[in-house]
C-alpha cells in the first residue's frame, strides 16, 4: 500500500495537539494520547504477526519512550510541559513538548550504574535528529523518527 493511500493522514501529514497541565498522569496521557494516533496512523499494525508488524511496534516503542522523556524532562527541568504536538508525514513523526523555560536541555554526564542523567542520552540514540525551537518566552522540543510504513513500502519494492 502506498504510504499516500493511508486513511486518515492527508498528503500533507497531520499534526495532533494536546494540551497539558497539572501533574499527574500526565505521562500515562501523553503516551496513550500518542498511542491513539499512531493506531489512527496505521503505525500500529492489525495483524502483529509479520516480521514488518514487529518491526513497526519496534518502533512505536521507542516513540512511546521518547515522549515519556522529553515530557518527564519538562517536568523536572523547565516547569512543566504544557502542549504535545505530533506532526506524522510519510516520511516521519515529529513529536514536540513545549514548556516555560527558555533553556535549551543539554545531555548531562550519566553514571552507568545510577538513575539520572541518562534520557537525551536515550533521545539521542532514538530519534533520527533532535533539538528545541524557541516558542514564545519558552521552548518547544523536538525529537523526530522515520516513519516504519515508509520503510516497509521500500522493502516491497
Amino acid at each position: 500500500m502506498s504510504p499516500d493511500a493511508r486513511p486518515g493522514l492527508p498528503a500533507g501529514g497531520q499534526t495532533r495537539r494536546l494540551a497539558l497541565s497539572g501533574g499527574r498522569g500526565l505521562i500515562g496521557r501523553c503516551r496513550d494520547f500518542t498511542r491513539a494516533a499512531l493506531t489512527d496512523w496505521q503505525w500500529i499494525p492489525a495483524d502483529e504477526s509479520t516480521d514488518t508488524a514487529q518491526e513497526q511496534l519496534l518502533v512505536v516503542e521507542d516513540v512511546l519512550l521518547l515522549v515519556s522523556e522529553l515530557v518527564t524532562n519538562a517536568c523536572l527541568h523547565a516547569g512543566g510541559p504544557e502542549e504535545l504536538a505530533l506532526h506524522c508525514t510519510d516520511e516521519r513523526l515529529r513529536v514536540e513538548v513545549t514548556d516555560p523555560s527558555p533553556t535549551a536541555p543539554s545531555p548531562r554526564t550519566a553514571t552507568p550504574s545510577l538513575p539520572g542523567g541518562h534520557g537525551l542520552h536515550v533521545v539521542e540514540r532514538l530519534s533520527r535528529e533532535w533539538g528545541t525551537t524557541p516558542r514564545g518566552s519558552g521552548k518547544a522540543v523536538w525529537v523526530e523518527v522515520a516513519s516504519p510504513l515508509r520503510a516497509a513500502v521500500v522493502s516491497e519494492d
